[in-house]
């Protein structure tokens, strides 16, 4: 098992626990959105492409909605069962879908008023601060100034602009992870400049 499949299945937990139409931090999108969303993703790669090119996106949308038709059950067992052998994520499903299946699954976690971080091992630990600055080279390469990721016990990552004015962002590397996914609901401590501060929160970090 790799973290990837544990947190696939942690998050179809947490999907049933909540059910089929709460909200996530996906914009619109409920649970049954979300999850039509991380089917087509990785079962249907003709409608996949439009997740990131806008010229495809119609054709996205209309496979995503008859996904999202189905019982929302057998949605999930879908979802549960990772790639397909033939998709293309099949053979990478530990690297390509590590961060899709954390970010996903706080998206689900923290779309109520109430939510708390969990306890992550060591093994995570690695895993996201790893993530967090790979990630965070793309979120903050359009900051006006240094970016610097600060998890603690050493680990300083600067990335963006180098040298004059930084903007430090400090917490574990599950929360680094989750503002260079384009996230604010994230427990950071954000030091600099007041206006570099807001001009590093206002970007435009989603994926």
């Amino acid at each position: 098992m790799s973290l990837a499949r544990d947190e696939r299945h942690a998050l179809v937990q947490t999907m049933t626990e909540v059910g089929p139409d709460a909200p996530t931090l996906c914009g619109t999108w409920t649970t049954r959105d979300l999850a039509a969303h991380l089917v087509v993703r990785e079962r249907r790669p003709d409608a996949s492409a439009g997740i990131l090119v806008p010229a495809l996106a119609f054709h996205t949308a209309t496979v995503q909605a008859e996904f999202a038709s189905r019982p929302y059950a057998e949605l999930l067992a879908l979802v549960d069962s990772g790639p397909p052998l033939w998709s293309p994520l099949r053979p990478i499903d530990a690297q390509a879908n590590l961060g899709e299946m954390f970010v996903h699954h706080e998206d689900v976690r923290r779309a109520g008023p109430e939510w708390e971080p969990r306890e992550l091992g060591a093994a995570w630990d690695a895993a996201l601060w790893t993530l967090a600055r790979r990630m965070g080279r793309r979120s903050y390469r359009k900051a006006p100034c240094a970016v610097v990721l600060d998890a603690g016990n050493g680990r300083r990552a600067s990335l963006g602009r180098s040298g004059g004015v930084e903007v430090v962002l400090s917490g574990t590397p599950a929360e680094l992870t989750l503002h260079a996914f384009g996230r604010d609901r994230v427990r950071l401590v954000m030091d600099g400049p007041e206006d570099a501060v807001a001009a590093v929160t206002a970007l435009d970090r989603g994926i």
